[in-house]
């Protein structure tokens, strides 16, 4: 009979406690669903959702456990009882805490107008997951009674080996994490390093991936391209051109003065190109030669040389219509890649 009358309270209770946890998610569904259907993001919609999947399990562990404390039970099956409650405990709220971390982080790199901000949070989703566990984890050893003296003496010498283990893997990811937010290039860019010519084609966690003039690709650790100095032509606003040209030295000297002014139109006439400066500048063994600076305002190199090209052909057709004879200078035609100073 004593039994029976301490069964009913804790059938009650559990009972109570279990449609509690049923209709407190229906309740704040039918109150806070106008209000989130009002914001623009969903970040909302998934909190409130993940919170209304989480009430009844919680609730019914806690009407489980406050049942079980009704029941006359040995002290021993009421610590291991509570101690298995605390522990499903735990993981739903650790799962819960998880959940809505990681959306939020989300929501932050979506909303982020840095691309990379994206890559950053996914990468440290592993890193902040772990962290929530391992802490969950300590709190719930210490709250059920574990001498908590023995396991900081493990966990010590542990992190210690594991640190050791993971000092290259660790700094490889840190040298990521610096590269995605320090930004010295980004996937498309054309960039030299150490010589090596290449277009960035991804960035990973470890290293990076470039595809070579060649063809061929080229995989760099991110810790040698951090500590490289970096040529980025991707962020190249215009090229700079410096043109060599000669002219034999039977000119005559009204010619050699309007030469200037000739290369000056030809270029002025081409779209995407600036003039910037055009003299007589040496007498050369064989030729006089003039030297010619303009802009091309494009990151592509091929482009910089069509532009080139054109420019050339329209200089040696007005050369001919003016009758100005071309000699062999004592400098070449050299492309410079470089932001004017």
């Amino acid at each position: 009979m004593h039994h029976l009358s301490a069964f009913l309270p804790a059938l009650i209770a559990l009972l109570a406690g279990g449609l509690l946890s049923v209709l407190l998610p229906r309740v704040l569904k039918r109150l806070f669903t106008p209000l989130v259907k009002r914001t623009a993001t969903g970040a909302d919609d998934y909190l409130l959702m993940v919170v209304t999947e989480s009430i009844p399990p919680i609730g019914w562990v806690i009407s489980g456990s406050l049942a079980w404390h009704i029941l006359p039970t040995h002290p021993e099956s009421d610590r291991i009882a509570f101690s298995l409650a605390k522990l499903i405990m735990m993981v739903l709220v650790v799962r819960l805490l998880n959940r809505i971390g990681l959306r939020l982080l989300q929501s932050w790199g979506s909303h982020s107008s840095d691309p990379n901000m994206g890559k950053l949070l996914r990468a440290l989703t592993p890193m902040f997951k772990a962290l929530i566990w391992c802490f969950a984890i300590v709190f719930y050893l210490q709250n059920i009674g574990v001498q908590m003296a023995a396991v900081w003496a493990l966990l010590s010498a542990g992190g210690i080996g594991a640190g050791l283990a993971l000092k290259e893997p660790l700094s490889q990811f840190f040298e990521y994490i610096t590269i995605v937010v320090d930004k010295p290039f980004q996937n498309g860019d054309m960039i030299v390093v150490d010589g090596v010519w290449g277009t960035v084609e991804k960035v990973g966690v470890r290293s990076s991936r470039l595809r070579s003039l060649n063809g061929e690709v080229i995989v760099m650790s991110n810790s040698m391209l951090t500590g490289s100095v970096i040529s980025n032509y991707g962020e190249m606003k215009e090229r700079r051109l410096v043109h060599r040209l000669g002219v034999t030295y039977d000119t005559r000297s009204g010619l050699l003065e309007v030469i200037p002014s000739i290369i000056e139109e030809v270029v002025q006439a081409v779209e995407h190109s600036r003039f910037d400066r055009c003299h007589f500048v040496e007498f050369s063994d064989s030729s006089l030669d003039f030297e010619l600076v303009y802009y091309v305002n494009t990151a592509d190199y091929k482009r910089a040389l069509d532009v080139q090209q054109f420019i050339n052909l329209q200089i040696v057709r007005r050369f001919e219509s003016a009758g100005i004879a071309f000699a062999f200078p004592t400098r070449t035609l050299h492309l410079i890649s470089e932001n004017p100073s």
